[in-house]
Parts: C-alpha cells; sequence; structure tokens
C-alpha cells in the first residue's frame, strides 16, 4: 500500500503556539501561527523535555530576499536605516526623539496629540518663496469642532475674521491705537459718535438732544396749556386738545385739573318711564311678565299677559299648546316617538333574574327558566344528552367531539373486545404512527417473531434514530454491529482497526492527530 506520512497539527481556527508535550523528535505543524515544532530531548517516560520551534512563516527572516514581515518585533542596541527607504505607511508606537532638523514635504501634516508644546516664541504661517498679502488671502487658524472655528486673513477686506465670539479677561479692554475703546461695562470716553440702535435701562443722565417724536415713543410736544389732553390724530401722531362742554355739561380747566359737572336741569317723562320730582320709575303693564321685586326688575313667567311665543332655539318650544309643543321639538307620538303598548308595560315590569328567559305564551310574555324554559323552547331532549356527555371521563367528551362521521361508522362495527380496547387506551403512539400499523402487511408468523424480541424500549429508540449521545470510553474489544454481506453481526473494534491499517483493502490513510 501507499506509505502516506502526516504531521500532528493544529488547525488555522485554534490557537498559536507549541503543543504542551512531544514525543522526543515527534514533529508537529501548527497551521494558527504557520510555525513547525518538534520534541527535544527525552525525559526517560515517553515525552520530550522540551518543544522548540524550527522553522515555517513567522519562525526566521530572511537577510537578503524581499519579505514580509508581520507582528511585534524588538530590537536592542542600535538600528541603522541611513541606507534605508521608509515606505508606505509607518506608526512609531512609542516617543520619536529626532535630534536634527525634521523636514515633512508631504501635502498635509496631521498631529493627532493632545498637547503640542513649542520652544520657539513665534510662529510663521504662509512662509513660502515670496510672500505677499495674496499668498496670505484665507490663511489663518481653523479648530475642528461640530463646525469649524476659524482665525482668518481675508485680502479683500484687509483684516482679519473671526468666526466666532471674542471674550476678553475680566479687567481687560479693547484698544485702538493704545486707546481705550471698549471695556466690559464702558465705552472709551474716545468714542464721540455711534449709530446705536437701541440701549439698555438708562437710570441717569441728562437729555440735551431734539424732541422726541411720536414714532420714537416720545410726545412731539415741548409745553401745554391748562386743561389740554394729547390725543391721538390720523396721521400717526399726538395732537393737544381740551374737553368740550355738552348738554347740560360743564368743563373747567385748571392748572393741573379738569371739573366735570352737571348743568341745572330735570330729566322728562317718556315711554314707559315715569318722573315724579327727582324720582324716576318704570311704567310696568300688568300681568306683562315684569314685575318689582326688592327693588329690583324680575320676569314673571307665570304672568297671563305675555305676547307671543319663545321659539325652540331660545329654549321655548315655539307653540301654545302640547300637541303644538310636540311637533316642534320633533316628539310627535306614532312618528317620532313609540305610542303606549300594554305587551312592552308587561316586558317592563318582568323582574330581572339570574338565568331568566322571557317567553310569548299565546296571548302575553311571561318569564320562564329552567325545565320549564327548556321545555318552551324544546331544549329538553338536547339537555339530556348533555346530560349524558357530562358523565364522561375527563377530556372523554371533547375527545367524541373532535371524531368525524367516518370514524365513528368504523368504531360502530368494531369486534374488538373490552381487554382489547384497554391495551389500545395505553398506547403512547402518535397518530402518525398507528397509521403506519394501519397499512401493515405483516403475516401472522412475521408478527410472532417480534412477539419474541426481548429488546427494550430504549434499544430500539436508538435504533429508530435516536440523536442522544452517550460518552463512552470505547475498547478494543467493544463490539459495533455491521451487516455481513446481508448477515448482521456484532464485531470488535479490534477488528476495525486490523482492517483500517490494511491500506490495499480499506484504502484508509491515517495521519498524525491533532494537539
Amino acid at each position: 500500500m501507499a506509505n502516506t506520512i502526516r504531521l500532528k497539527k493544529r488547525a488555522a481556527s485554534g490557537s498559536a503556539g507549541a503543543p504542551t508535550t512531544l514525543a522526543p523528535s515527534e514533529v508537529a505543524f501548527n497551521e494558527a501561527d504557520k510555525k513547525l515544532y518538534y520534541g527535544f530531548g527525552d525525559d526517560g517516560d515517553g515525552t520530550s523535555s522540551s518543544v522548540i520551534s524550527i522553522g515555517g512563516e513567522g519562525a526566521f527572516s530572511t537577510l537578503t530576499t524581499n519579505q514580509t514581515v508581520s507582528g511585534n518585533k524588538t530590537f536592542t542596541g542600535t538600528v541603522d536605516l541611513s541606507g534605508a527607504t521608509l515606505s508606505g505607511n509607518t506608526t512609531f508606537g512609542n516617543n520619536l526623539v529626532v535630534s536634527g532638523d525634521l523636514t515633512v514635504s508631504g501635502t498635509t501634516t496631521t498631529v493627532n496629540s493632545t498637547t503640542v508644546d513649542v520652544a520657539d516664541k513665534n510662529i510663521t504661517l504662509g512662509n513660502v518663496g515670496t510672500p505677499t498679502d495674496a499668498t496670505a488671502d484665507g490663511g489663518g487658524i481653523t479648530l475642528k469642532g461640530a463646525t469649524d472655528h476659524t482665525i482668518i486673513w481675508t485680502n479683500s477686506t484687509d483684516s482679519w475674521d473671526f468666526s466666532e465670539h471674542v471674550n476678553v479677561a475680566s479687567g481687560k479692554e479693547f484698544k485702538i491705537n493704545n486707546t481705550s475703546v471698549l471695556s466690559a461695562s464702558t465705552l472709551g470716553s474716545g468714542v464721540t459718535g455711534s449709530s446705536l440702535t437701541s440701549v439698555g435701562t438708562l437710570t441717569s443722565g441728562t437729555w440735551s438732544a431734539s424732541t422726541i417724536a411720536t414714532s420714537k415713543g416720545g410726545t412731539g410736544q415741548t409745553s401745554y396749556s391748562n386743561g389740554q389732553l394729547l390725543v391721538g390724530n390720523s396721521s400717526g401722531s399726538l395732537s393737544k386738545a381740551t374737553i368740550t362742554a355738552g348738554s347740560n355739561i360743564t368743563v373747567t380747566n385748571s392748572s393741573g385739573g379738569i371739573t366735570i359737572a352737571a348743568a341745572a336741569g330735570q330729566p322728562t317723562a317718556g315711554d314707559g318711564i315715569d318722573v315724579s320730582g327727582s324720582e324716576v320709575s318704570v311704567d310696568l303693564k300688568a300681568n306683562g311678565g315684569l314685575s318689582i321685586e326688592s327693588g329690583e326688575i324680575a320676569l314673571k313667567l307665570d304672568a297671563s299677559s305675555i305676547t307671543g311665543t319663545l321659539a325652540v332655539g331660545d329654549g321655548g318650544t315655539g307653540a301654545t299648546s302640547a300637541s303644538a309643543a310636540r311637533t316642534a321639538l320633533g316628539l310627535v307620538i306614532g312618528t317620532n316617538v313609540q305610542a303606549y303598548d300594554a305587551q312592552l308595560a308587561d316586558v317592563a315590569g318582568l323582574s330581572v333574574t339570574d338565568g331568566g328567559f322571557i317567553v310569548g305564551n299565546g296571548s302575553n310574555f311571561v318569564l320562564e327558566s329552567g325545565a320549564t324554559a327548556r321545555t318552551s323552547i324544546g331544549a329538553q331532549t338536547l339537555a339530556a344528552d348533555l346530560t349524558t356527555l357530562s358523565s364522561c371521563q375527563s377530556g372523554g367528551a371533547s375527545a367524541l367531539a373532535a371524531l368525524t362521521s367516518t370514524e365513528i361508522a368504523i368504531l360502530d362495527g368494531a369486534t374488538v373486545t373490552t381487554s382489547e380496547l384497554n391495551i389500545l387506551d395505553g398506547v403512547t403512539s402518535t397518530a402518525a404512527e398507528l397509521n403506519i400499523l394501519d397499512g401493515v402487511t405483516s403475516t401472522t408468523a412475521e408478527l410472532n417473531i417480534l412477539d419474541g424480541v426481548t429488546s427494550t424500549t430504549a434499544e430500539l429508540n436508538i435504533v429508530d434514530g435516536s440523536t442522544s449521545a452517550t460518552s463512552t470510553t470505547l475498547a478494543a474489544a467493544d463490539r459495533m454491529v455491521i451487516n455481513d454481506a446481508g448477515t448482521m453481526v456484532q464485531v470488535a473494534l479490534s477488528d476495525l482497526v486490523t482492517f483500517l491499517e490494511n491500506g490495499t483493502a480499506s484504502s484508509f490513510e491515517l495521519d498524525g492527530g491533532t494537539f
């Protein structure tokens, strides 16, 4: 047979590293770290003294050929890279100290450190070969945030543009040509002109400017005479005016005051009003619906001389008779509402009892319950059948209710004995399993064979396809069932090993196992 040597291995999905133990000179390969290991020395107990790495990718680096070296590498001493070029992205995980000048020629320099310390006290931006204001345009400082926060030089306006507020520390101020123009609470004395559109609350000072117009919140006036008031006019401003006296009214203007008084004269009587001396009273119509109660006018609803009707929309009926009122309110008997009915009255008079039925007895409606009600509605026979079903064992009635008419006909013609039914009563087979038995064509002799089987239920379930497994330590003398050219026999595991070792017969190749 073909001789094939397999090394002990660990799959790539396993852990990197050497086997815990190897036999002396035994070789193993780990696909996880791609290294080859062998057992070195002999402890005298069948295991090697140590396990060492002897090769494979990752075990060594070549000296002259191109090679990709990955993983962490630690170098001690001096590493001379004077003749080397670092290409691609290079990451230094620890501090990098540059003793000479550092020149960065790339397009973008990115610094991800938290703090940048620079010993030089001047930072130069835009240091090109020939710097001008045009080359400086758009230059400055950008702080990244939810939006960019910038200080940018704009050549067209010849100014620095700040994108955010400028907050000056307490006690500091803004100066122009070393002259204070603004502090936290004061405009500089040198600020003599401004275009303020609003100010805060003025608590002191003297107004020395022109008259404040009405449109600016002023009055537009500078002087007044006795009794003059400010009154709005159609032009939107305020005009000075005085109160004019009217009929039986006098007006007296004084410095800072206006007196309004009634002129001489008495009221005169009118329709429904009586005047007697200085007393004015109301002339009420008898039974007209109004009366005087406790010196006040009141509405008398039972007055007989009230004219007109109160509409439905005002809370009345809009009618003067009961029939007309029902029509106006949409309550016409026989049309809008049910007329009186003696039988409805009888139903309304019946007692509300638990289990009671309202049944017609040929002349009226009466209340019945129990056997009397069942007789009236023809349910007495059904009640007897239900009583019979209620005597079934627990679940029996529901089981009978689930039978089809075909299944009931089969039971009706069955000749099985009570003993045979009792055997079926304890069967735990499923409906699918019974359906299989229903179509079995086995002979009596074949069934008698099954009748003599001594296998347990657990053993038959294992053969039937049980998916459970039992942890068992196998031995060479253990048996397994084999179909030997049509005959089922038990075979020792040692016979299986002999078969597998015979490569000519089994075409089977043994490997070195795993670690």
